[in-house]
């Protein structure tokens, strides 16, 4: 198997399961174990704190002690044995816990699957980031449509079977045969320093970072509350999750042409447009709350999401040491995908119990600022190249 077809398989097989987890296992809770909107609220941002600490603390650490293949294979182990834990458990505290020895192993693979896309890509063996990627949107939306045909005819309860039948497709595939570097355990420069806070001696990295702290937060609705909305404003529950996968369509065409169509395309320039169409989107959910409308705002996470990730994505390419990319994930993930979504989860909460179209509006106070910010970053980039001109 060559690099990039295994690398399509890894992306493939570990977003079928994200693409059960995310949109559905909040309102798996809350439809198969009797909690209420508040309690899983409550429970899904204490996981996303947990997140944070593994991918910021534990996945950079041990990236520096074993090799990747090593550490996925950990990771997916540890996966299922957090979901086959989720199965005695029927108070909230029981579901609790289950929920944060989950967000230890599981989400952490995400990070790690990037970081082996960003290792391979700087030492030439992987030739296009977006093409891998696009199959692991791909895999979100197989999973999603397969999953709403057997939700449909036996109910909430196949979501937590379905995970697992997907983590233990991901645990096999991580046992076949891998490029040869991934095996290798990281060496690194001993008269260099490799801690965290280095990375914020980067130039730039501080800002960039903000900027999609304050894109993938201003996501923490939609993931959370985007499955029960649907059903508020009577979506026919047979077409949730082709509705739900609209989303992941539009990301899937966006990483399909990014390395060509967006290859002249700044950093500065890519995070503006990813926060000016997350702006859009969240309007336009507040102001017309029906599910066609709501059709039309999904196409927007090609930029929300899928523009600002590449972004971030091509930045770290360019600016980030190998040594240093499996840290910069880990920040990335912790404080973008997990602490600030938790945070924002709460909000979002909050607004919903109001009312569920404010849990969408209220998104903008994160998209806005971060599109003031990538411009500014924008106007930065701009003049260095006028300087490198001159």
């Amino acid at each position: 198997m060559n690099t990039q077809r295994w690398m399509c398989s890894q992306f493939f097989s570990f977003f079928m399961t994200w693409g059960i987890f995310l949109p559905y296992w909040t309102g798996w809770m809350i439809y198969t174990k009797g909690i209420t909107v508040s309690q899983a609220s409550y429970i899904m941002s204490l996981g996303l704190v947990v997140r944070g600490l593994s991918t910021l603390i534990a996945f950079p650490y041990f990236s520096g002690k074993f090799s990747s293949k090593t550490l996925l294979n950990v990771m997916a182990i540890g996966t299922i044995i957090s979901l086959l834990s989720y199965i005695p458990a029927t108070s909230f505290t029981g579901l609790l816990l289950a929920t944060l020895l989950l967000h230890f192993f599981y989400p952490a693979l995400m990070p790690a699957l990037d970081s082996v896309a960003g290792t391979l890509v700087q030492h030439k063996q992987l030739g296009d980031y977006g093409k891998s990627r696009s199959f692991g949107s791909i895999g979100f939306v197989v999973a999603g449509m397969i999953l709403t045909l057997f939700t449909g005819a036996w109910g909430d309860e196949v979501i937590l079977w379905a995970m697992l039948l997907g983590a233990l497709i991901f645990l096999f595939l991580g046992f076949m045969h891998s490029p040869v570097i991934l095996s290798e355990k990281p060496k690194m420069d001993p008269h260099k320093k490799h801690g965290m806070m280095s990375l914020f001696r980067i130039k730039h990295f501080g800002l960039v970072l903000v900027i999609v702290i304050l894109l993938q937060a201003a996501h923490a609705s939609y993931y959370s509350y985007g499955y029960i909305f649907l059903q508020e404003i009577h979506a026919p529950k047979y077409l949730i999750g082709l509705i739900l996968n609209i989303a992941v369509l539009a990301e899937i065409l966006f990483f399909t042409i990014a390395d060509k169509s967006f290859q002249r395309f700044s950093v500065g320039s890519l995070l503006a447009l990813a926060a000016l169409g997350a702006t859009i989107r969240w309007l336009l959910v507040f102001s017309f709350p029906n599910v066609i409308v709501f059709c039309v705002a999904q196409t927007l996470h090609a930029c929300s999401f899928a523009m600002g990730h590449y972004a971030f994505m091509k930045y770290l390419i360019k600016h980030i040491a190998p040594a240093q990319i499996s840290k910069a994930q880990g920040v990335y993930s912790a404080l973008a995908l997990s602490w600030s979504t938790a945070i924002f989860t709460f909000f979002g909460g909050y607004l919903y119990e109001i009312e569920p179209r404010y849990a969408f509006i209220g998104m903008i106070v994160c998209t806005i600022p971060s599109m003031l910010l990538a411009l500014i970053y924008r106007k930065v980039e701009l003049r260095k190249e006028v300087l490198i001109s001159i």
